[in-house]
């Protein structure tokens, strides 16, 4: 806190806060001033520089600001200030009000792979006196970097990691001066390079299967780094009606299990399931990487088609990702990060992503190679979802469609016609 309204004359030492230094350092009343990381914050004996910031960022205030070795008020409502953060949900609520929040999504792969080439290869391969015309880098090599030996959002893990390249083959160009010049070195950088230097890839994306199966759905998560391919898997056993939930899963995960559940119940009829099927099984839900915690409402719909699947012994299709909230009537209600998720389901081989339609307004975000690669599909109800993921060949809906037939068959007596009573 004294960092920003400044130490009193009295302390040996004192001096104005930062914000009375940048204004002099600046030599104007309307400077842009950067506030970096401000979810960085914390409170503690030595003051809350968050109430401090509530002063200089609130209009109402800042014209009246109060620096503590100045002692006397300043007006700051010429300084335009910019703050950034990795998060904003640790920013103190007080201090969001107070701020024009512009939300900014992470590099996509091919955002990377162009950086990587234009900026972070040249620069790296200089400061490791290597000249251009001696390494050449394949596309594939930096794909291989982003994808399995860097989890982020930004580029700085991708940059330590072309370093780390570039230092061993210089070593390389040292240690075999004597059979091949320096300045005759050649050499192409691709995938088996890279994992010669570096080792076995650190991390994996998810993929989708080779088959079909029963129970087993292909969702989509949001990601702090950006999205990935998160199946959830279903098994039915006989048991006392026990809903069993495991992987890690965050309060609002588990309520949307909850209400998965609840819809499949009351399609039961339609389905052609026992009204009481419940009772008398037991239901495991799990999502795996157990280690990895995971919360957040969009995995109903998926959840809902894992549960439909393994109750009616159905196959999900491979090649089909989802993602959407569920209700207890089936509605299927908006999700954000769907940019990131539709770049996780191309890179996991998904050819058909079933998405809520109210998200039709996000999908001119998608960079047009995604949209091109794969069949996006706007759905506004659960039913919807399941006619798309299982393959049913027509006997989906059994319970529904006997039911109508039986209807047919038999008419219910309309009473203006009835024979009249003796």
């Amino acid at each position: 806190e004294a960092e920003i309204r400044g130490h009193r004359r009295t302390y040996i030492g004192a001096m104005p806060g930062k914000i009375v230094q940048g204004l002099k350092k600046a030599g104007t009343n309307n400077p842009v001033m950067l506030l970096d990381e401000v979810d960085k914050m914390s409170t503690d004996f030595r003051g809350d520089p968050s109430s401090a910031l509530l002063e200089v960022l609130d209009p109402e205030q800042n014209t009246t600001f109060n620096d503590h070795y100045l002692d006397l008020d300043y007006d700051l409502s010429q300084v335009m200030f910019i703050t950034t953060a990795n998060n904003r949900h640790q920013i103190p609520l007080p201090l969001q009000d107070r701020l024009e929040i512009i939300e900014l999504s992470g590099y996509t792969e091919f955002e990377k792979l162009h950086i990587a080439t234009r900026h972070l290869v040249p620069k790296q391969m200089e400061r490791n006196g290597i000249a251009p015309a001696q390494i050449e880098w394949t596309d594939s090599a930096i794909q291989l970097l982003v994808n399995r030996y860097t989890r982020e959002s930004g580029v700085r893990s991708l940059e330590r990691e072309i370093a780390s390249v570039c230092r061993k083959i210089a070593k390389d160009v040292i240690r075999g001066r004597d059979a091949v010049p320096v300045e005759r070195f050649r050499q192409k950088v691709t995938t088996k390079q890279v994992q010669k230097y570096l080792g076995a890839p650190r991390f994996t994306f998810g993929m989708s299967d080779a088959k079909d199966e029963v129970g087993l759905v292909n969702g989509l998560a949001y990601t702090s780094w950006g999205g990935n391919l998160l199946q959830t898997e279903c098994s039915v056993v006989p048991g006392k009606g026990k809903l069993i939930i495991t992987g890690q899963l965050g309060e609002v995960m588990q309520e949307s299990a909850r209400a998965a559940m609840s819809y499949v119940r009351s399609r039961a009829a339609d389905l052609g399931l026992d009204p009481d099927f419940y009772q008398n099984l037991d239901i495991h839900m799990h999502f795996p990487e157990g280690a990895i915690p995971k919360d957040g409402p969009s995995a109903g719909v998926t959840m809902a088609t894992a549960l439909v699947s393994a109750l009616c012994k159905l196959e999900v299709r491979h090649d089909v990702a989802m993602t959407g909230e569920i209700t207890l009537r089936g509605r299927v209600l908006p999700i954000g990060g769907l940019k990131e998720k539709l770049l996780a389901a191309r890179r996991g081989g998904i050819r058909t992503v079933l998405i809520p339609s109210e998200n039709k307004k996000d999908i001119k975000e998608i960079p047009q190679r995604v949209r091109k690669s794969m069949q996006i599909v706007l759905v506004e109800h659960a039913d919807a979802v399941l006619e798309r993921a299982l393959k049913h060949d027509g006997h989906l809906w059994r319970g529904r469609v006997a039911k109508q037939m039986d209807e047919a068959a038999h008419p219910p007596l309309d009473p203006s016609k009835a024979p009249p009573s003796a």
